[in-house]
């Protein structure tokens, strides 16, 4: 059984699915090496748009796998400081890998997200919480720092600093709740209607043009590291002129309002 499934249950979305239920989808690197190649296999589809991320059973990822989360691949001869170095970096380059991916990814966030689960939920563009979700950032828990695969930067940009700090030093459990409340999550829905909900946000994205998803979720991380105003929109003004000049999107979208269609983005 693979431990990562992908799967087309819609045109242009493909969903991404951690399949490791028995253990709540902890991070062995059974699961960490095909998630990457997951989703190098999505990013490489050009018939995708939107991609979603979730996890088989009861949860989303209950961070690393402590029972036993196996060898990094590629780590024959090395020294014992060069694996150790290798399993990091295999495990924290998930997040980058997400963010380089040219379809927004939408986080649908079944039960727990502890940890590098957290994290993993922090790296997609658009995150849906179920009402059984419940996010901790768990390495403070188990004797460790509470800072890992990209926590620390992303956190306090979603939620501020003094409430980022609170919650990876406390290692307090946030429920699907407070975390809509704090701005977390974008939304909270009943445990069934999780899937259909993120299917049916990532079809109304999928009526957008692919080129122009593709190239706002590129500024969109581009502006978190952006330190000025000014520079930001510098940033914006050549993404859209890119968009404007390089492609017919805008006339068909205003010929299809003139119609009472639906445009069709050729990109």
């Amino acid at each position: 059984m693979s431990m990562v499934v992908i799967e087309k249950p819609q045109p242009h979305v493909s969903v991404i699915r951690l399949n490791r239920p028995e253990r709540l989808n902890s991070m062995s690197f059974e699961l960490v090496v095909p998630l990457h190649e997951a989703f190098r296999s999505v990013a490489a589809d050009n018939d995708t748009y939107v991609a979603i991320l979730t996890g088989a059973g009861r949860g989303f990822c209950s961070g690393l796998d402590l029972q036993d989360s196996g060898m990094p691949p590629g780590i024959s001869g090395l020294p014992m400081s060069r694996i150790a170095i290798r399993a990091m970096e295999t495990m924290s380059s998930l997040v980058p890998a997400l963010r380089a991916m040219p379809q927004p990814v939408i986080a649908a966030i079944n039960g727990p997200a502890y940890g590098g689960g957290m994290c993993l939920a922090l790296g997609a563009d658009i995150r849906i919480a179920s009402e059984s979700a419940v996010f901790r950032g768990a390495g403070i828990n188990n004797g460790l720092a509470g800072t890992e695969l990209g926590v620390s930067f992303l956190l306090p940009r979603l939620i501020g600093a003094s409430r980022s700090n609170e919650i990876i030093l406390s290692g307090r459990e946030v429920d699907a709740a407070e975390a809509a409340h704090i701005g977390l999550v974008a939304r909270v829905v009943a445990d069934a209607e999780l899937m259909p909900a993120a299917l049916a946000l990532a079809d109304q994205m999928c009526g957008y043009s692919a080129h122009g998803l593709a190239m706002t979720k590129k500024i969109l991380w581009s502006n978190l590291e952006t330190n000025s105003l000014e520079a930001a929109i510098d940033c914006e003004n050549r993404n859209q002129l890119l968009v404007r000049l390089t492609t017919e999107n805008l006339q068909e979208a205003i010929s299809a309002r003139k119609e009472g269609r639906k445009p069709v983005y050729r990109d």
